[in-house]
């Protein structure tokens, strides 16, 4: 619907509120035989929420900067019966990101989620941090994630929608990736109002522990 706003939720920045499921043990049936590219799937809650959602059926796109950690998030998937394959690519360059999307079509033919969870976080105050890192933290971090909802916003109205789910952390101690969270919540919103002519919803969540993997989970089983 156009002009669909979010709220404000606990694990979810800017999902619908009726997407925001609280029961656990729902139905995943939704998410099976599904495509899901994941950013930031080497390690970490990205390695986690890739594994969770092979467990219910989906089919893994799993991209990292680095193929070493993808590895074992493959072996993983693959030991518990699921699908997926590694798609490795620097979220901040335009021709890789079209590249990796060009790869998951021509493999399954469609991408129903993207979650990007890759960014970049130094650490370093901001008298200490030099243009170099500023803007690395920027292309990873806000420009990536415009990148990435861009193509694939494209492909899901083509598809007929899909779930775009960008993943923020308030708890960031460099200025610039603090700069990039703020820029994504409202990235997401502004999107969200846009695509969701074409059925596609895209927010913006906090992911902090295992309950707020299960909630991404009912979120993406949830009807657009």
């Amino acid at each position: 619907m156009p002009g669909h706003k979010g709220n404000i939720l606990k694990f979810c920045a800017l999902a619908p509120l009726r997407h925001c499921v609280k029961n656990r043990d729902i139905v995943m049936n939704h998410l099976e035989n599904k495509v899901a590219l994941i950013t930031g799937a080497g390690r970490g809650m990205g390695r986690q929420l890739a594994e969770k959602l092979a467990a219910q059926g989906t089919i893994i796109a799993a991209n990292d900067i680095s193929p070493v950690n993808l590895d074992t998030t493959l072996e993983n998937i693959r030991a518990q019966g699921g699908q997926g394959r590694d798609f490795v690519g620097d979220i901040a360059n335009k021709m890789a990101v079209q590249a990796i999307f060009n790869e998951v079509i021509a493999k399954w033919g469609r991408v129903d989620f993207l979650i990007n969870n890759a960014r970049v976080d130094p650490g370093d105050a901001l008298l200490n941090i030099d243009e170099w890192d500023w803007r690395r933290v920027v292309d990873v971090n806000l420009t990536g994630a415009f990148l990435l909802s861009q193509i694939a916003g494209r492909l899901m109205k083509i598809g007929g929608g899909g779930h775009i789910v960008h993943l923020v952390r308030s708890a960031q101690s460099n200025p610039a990736a603090k700069a990039c969270h703020t820029g994504l919540i409202s990235l997401a919103e502004s999107l969200n109002n846009e695509f969701s002519a074409y059925n596609i919803r895209v927010h913006a969540m906090e992911l902090t522990n295992v309950e707020s993997l299960n909630t991404i989970l009912n979120l993406l089983s949830a009807d657009r």
